[in-house]
């Protein structure tokens, strides 16, 4: 079983736990005088001396048991396994569960196998004695295990009837058997045991919850649970937890049971709403041509994209939508007051931002760097334009910001790197080497690390000292930067051009505006609760930012080749 070897490689040791393994392919390959207790020791010493991670050294024993139960187990396959589940719990607490969801789903490419029906049959009755001894914890499995026994099985009220009260069976005994499963059924809601509790409640047909249970299921977040069991209840049940999905906005879970269920009639809106949900998440993440496609087909829905571009303040947006759809009409009919006042968002005007500098030639990056040098703090940045191809590689980082409290430098990092690879790296390397400049980011080092794969040949984005994330001084806080800023200052961020084509040249005024305002807020957030008594985690406390630096030198210093 190759990776199944001897964890000792050298001298005599090795030879006894090789013969060990020659044993367990041996007995793999005719179970028919294997016991289902010798067949889980010899598993378990598989495992024990395998070499690989667990995960693997469970994927490869899962192939060795779904051949091993084509070699003859004994009465079959089916019942072989229940009785290897009465035995794992015997080998001790470790791996039990991976070694009885490995048992179980081999078993899954048998249940159409032809001549193993008959013992798939006769399982039946066994495997429901195991499951009532897992109830009663005669038998220790984890409750997950419990479920995957009935559903491999198929398990029903007249199994579990058969193991409980015998093979003659009346109407009293399945209303016994019933009413023995209800009590497990109340154990597993007391103890908020929700998915286990549904699936002994829909498998069996107990009634035993109310419409009380179902927003205990919601409020839990067992949304899958909650849905088998008001399927079980009924069409009432289904059409009061779409309701209770749209009190709490889950249009998309909403949205599918009603299509699910055909109750189209009985909510009419709720594909709509769900459409206009949808575009609003897109338009928030700024990812507006996906929204635009997704759109197309109603006029409504790109009344409503139109509307959203206003709100958000992106005229530009608004004018192209009109031209290509004809929405003029549209527009000219909103009252300016419906629409969001764009001063909510955070501007550079309420910065006092005195200059956006856009460098793009070697002297501009020498003037930008001889600025930033006598900073002592700077907020970094950078944009790429967004690539939809799912798979595919990101495109190279396009711009960097750099700014201070007052002024902002926009990096054409695409043109500064074609005209001058050398004088580039030297620039930046003054700066993100320097140990007397902080250096504040965002989620910073996703940003470096797609710098490090954009300019892979250049050293200064593999170094850097003094790198304050400010994330994660402010753990608590949702919503990025944008959150962060809300919170802080006032004003979010209008994120509306995050995701645009940040290769186009020259770049619009609102592009630059989006981009060095990213930079420069960070300064801001940083100077206002530098010192403060309170910020950060946790409330009350003041948090050492100094211990949030980092710096990172790569000693490699081998020449740049251009």
């Amino acid at each position: 079983m190759g990776c199944f070897k001897a964890g000792t490689q050298e001298g005599s040791e090795s030879k006894p736990k090789n013969e060990d393994c020659s044993i367990c392919l041996h007995s793999f390959s005719d179970l028919s005088h294997v016991s289902a207790a010798t067949f889980m020791y010899l598993l378990k010493d598989c495992y024990t001396y395998g070499t690989l991670k667990a995960t693997s050294k469970f994927r490869v024993l899962q192939q060795q048991v779904k051949g091993a139960l084509h070699n003859a187990p004994q009465p079959g396959p089916f019942t072989y396994i229940v009785q290897c589940m009465y035995i794992i719990p015997l080998l001790g607490q470790s791996n039990a569960e991976g070694f009885s969801h490995l048992l179980i789903s081999s078993l899954r490419h048998l249940k159409s196998v032809e001549s193993v029906q008959k013992d798939f049959v006769d399982a039946k009755c066994l495997a429901a004695r195991l499951v009532l001894d897992i109830l009663a914890s005669v038998v220790s499995h984890e409750e997950r295990i419990l479920v995957k026994v009935l559903e491999t099985f198929d398990i029903e009220l007249k199994d579990m009837a058969h193991a409980l009260c015998g093979p003659e069976l009346g109407d009293e005994d399945l209303a016994k058997t019933r009413e023995h499963l209800k009590q497990y059924v109340q154990h597993f809601m007391k103890s908020e045991s929700y998915v286990t509790a549904v699936a002994l409640i829909t498998r069996f047909s107990i009634q035993c919850c109310d419409e009380s249970f179902l927003i205990k299921l919601i409020g839990s977040n067992q949304l899958t649970a909650a849905e088998e069991w008001a399927a079980f209840m009924g069409k009432e049940m289904i059409i009061l937890i779409i309701q209770k999905y749209l009190d709490i906005k889950m249009l998309k879970n909403a949205n599918k049971l009603v299509k699910q269920y055909d109750l189209a009639e009985e909510f009419p809106d709720v594909n709509y709403l769900y459409k206009e949900s949808s575009l609003k998440k897109l338009a928030e993440k700024g990812c507006w041509d996906v929204a635009e496609v997704r759109a197309k087909k109603e006029t409504k829905l790109m009344e409503y994209l139109v509307y959203l571009a206003m709100e958000a303040g992106y005229m530009e947006k608004v004018d192209e939508l009109c031209e290509r759809y004809s929405l003029e009409g549209y527009v000219n009919s909103l009252v300016p007051e419906e629409v969001f006042c764009r001063s909510d968002y955070l501007d550079l005007k309420k910065l006092i931002l005195e200059e956006i500098v856009w460098v793009d030639e070697i002297k501009g990056l020498l003037n930008a760097t001889s600025y930033i040098e006598a900073c002592k703090v700077i907020g970094v940045d950078c944009e790429w334009k967004p690539n939809y191809e799912k798979g595919s590689k990101q495109n190279k980082v396009s711009i960097i910001q750099i700014a201070s409290d007052k002024k902002a430098f926009i990096f054409d990092l695409i043109k500064l790197y074609e005209d001058d690879p050398k004088e580039l790296d030297c620039c930046f390397r003054r700066i993100m080497c320097s140990s007397n400049i902080l250096k504040l980011g965002y989620n910073l080092q996703c940003d470096l690390h797609q710098l490090s794969q954009s300019y892979g040949e250049l050293l200064c984005f593999q170094s850097y000292e003094m790198l304050l994330d400010i994330q994660k001084l402010f753990k608590e806080t949702t919503g990025g930067l944008s959150g962060l800023s809300k919170k802080i200052l006032g004003a979010g961020l209008n994120k509306t051009r995050r995701i645009s084509n940040w290769e186009q040249r020259p770049l619009t005024p609102n592009q630059k505006e989006y981009a060095a305002l990213d930079a420069v807020v960070l300064v801001h957030i940083f100077h206002h609760v530098r010192g403060q008594p309170q910020f950060g985690v946790n409330e009350g406390r003041q948090m050492e930012w100094k211990s949030h630096i980092v710096s990172r030198v790569n000693h490699a210093r081998s020449p740049l080749r251009f």
